[in-house]
């Protein structure tokens, strides 16, 4: 009987681990995918990402930042549609450099990015300032996008 249970237990050990064991492999290159995105030979390309700090402007009247902030957010909204931001969204706490949020931009033009930011209410009325740099990330991040309308229930 212990020779009966010891070879199932290792048989069961043996099937457990062969099932835990991930066959990983790469995925067929797509060029036609590689060129839409604009990928280069490792599958990156440039990015602008812009890191919103905290403008000089206080505003106190709730109402008017409430304003501001749905500005901001529509403005988002509108720069994701265009294709023109690929990432956005605020930092869960505060930090020393007093970043606020962050976009990544879909271009590796600072000048661009620069425009595209300073449509954003906010930063027009002074309530966030901002940091630009370039960055080399996926060309596929975009993708992420559209499966994110998939995910939420409600938009911010």
């Amino acid at each position: 009987m212990k020779v009966k249970i010891y070879f199932s237990l290792s048989l069961l050990i043996a099937i457990l681990s062969f099932a835990q064991e991930k066959k990983v492999t790469k995925p067929k290159f797509n060029q036609e995918l590689a060129t839409s995105l604009g990928a280069d030979q490792y599958g990156m390309k440039a990015y602008t990402i812009v890191m919103l700090t905290t403008g000089p402007s206080k505003v106190e009247d709730k109402a008017k930042m409430g304003e501001l902030m749905k500005g901001h957010m529509t403005n988002i909204g509108k720069l994701a549609d265009e294709g023109k931001i690929v990432v956005a969204g605020p930092f869960l706490e505060k930090n020393k450099e007093n970043y606020r949020g962050m976009f990544i931009f879909n271009t590796k033009s600072k000048e661009e990015a620069e425009q595209w930011v300073k449509s954003d209410p906010a930063v027009q009325a002074g309530v966030f300032s901002y940091e630009i740099f370039p960055w080399y990330g996926s060309a596929a991040l975009p993708l992420y996008l559209k499966h994110h309308g998939e995910i939420s229930k409600e938009n911010p």
